[in-house]
């Protein structure tokens, strides 16, 4: 399970490395081009909006060798969520093998408040509404007891639970810039996001037996984010391209006794968000 964490970091940490290698040919090809937005970054504040396109997922922190703790079936979700199983599966105890989190896709929108601070400095409030959802793969093992030879046997299944989410988000960064080389500028950001999640939870429950039969999380959190990107200045607007990563600092995990979270002594969002803002 490290190993997945590590690969999404180094992944992240990749893509800021190639943004800053493009650096160089991108301030090559504009050594010619007029300078535009002269008195742009001397503004007291401006305005703008993103767009961003962003994978979302839950970093796990797994109770010590839960693969080997028999569970109750009580503790299983409601039984419409699996599959390719009897009865008899129902009323059995049961393992959980292996817990995946999984990386899914989703959008950004929102509106960029900037505050200049001073030279290279800014602050920055960026309301948002994040779309996605977070997925986890469970495998499991049910321990029945053959009726006719009377040994036990396993019977292994799969479930997978999908959060969706809709994000109220209410970053708020500091912001580092560069000295500006002629109309493009390199920065690094950091921050908090106060994050609401608005999705409904009742869909997630089997009303006739007040089950769950998805992942069901606490709908506020706080995450530390921190990133970089650079700023281009058109004649019109200034782009910018910028990479983020949001880790959450909250167990989210709502403390129920089912399946999906005794396996966990925490559970925590994170994000990796590719945005353009237009100010």
């Amino acid at each position: 399970m490290g190993i997945m964490k590590k690969k999404n970091i180094n992944r992240f940490l990749t893509c800021i490395c190639l943004l800053f290698c493009m650096m160089p040919q991108f301030l090559n090809a504009q050594r010619k081009a007029p300078m535009n937005m002269q008195n742009y970054d001397n503004e007291p504040y401006h305005y703008g909006f993103i767009l961003g396109y962003n994978q979302m997922l839950f970093s796990i922190d797994y109770v010590d060798n839960f693969q080997n703790i028999v569970h109750d079936p009580i503790e299983l979700p409601s039984s419409d969520v699996l599959y390719g199983t009897g009865n008899d599966f129902l009323y059995s105890p049961f393992r959980v093998d292996e817990i995946t989190p999984h990386l899914t896709h989703g959008f950004t929108v929102g509106i960029v408040g900037n505050l200049r601070l001073a030279r290279h400095f800014d602050l920055r409030l960026i309301p948002s509404l994040s779309f996605g959802e977070r997925r986890i793969t469970y495998k499991i093992t049910s321990i029945q007891e053959d009726p006719i030879e009377g040994t036990l046997k396993e019977i292994p299944q799969e479930v997978s639970s999908n959060t969706h989410s809709t994000f109220v988000e209410f970053p708020l960064q500091v912001k580092f810039r560069s000295k500006r080389n002629h109309n493009t500028a390199a920065y690094i950001i950091a921050g908090a996001n106060y994050k609401i999640d608005m999705a409904s939870h009742k869909k997630f429950y089997d009303e006739s037996n007040n089950k769950p039969k998805e992942l069901v999380v606490n709908r506020h959190d706080l995450a530390a984010e921190v990133g970089a990107g650079f700023d281009f200045y058109t004649g019109y607007f200034k782009l910018g391209i910028e990479l983020k990563m949001s880790y959450g600092l909250l167990d989210i995990a709502k403390d129920e006794k089912y399946m999906y979270t005794n396996s966990f002594e925490g559970l925590r969002n994170k994000t990796f968000q590719l945005s353009f803002t237009f100010e």
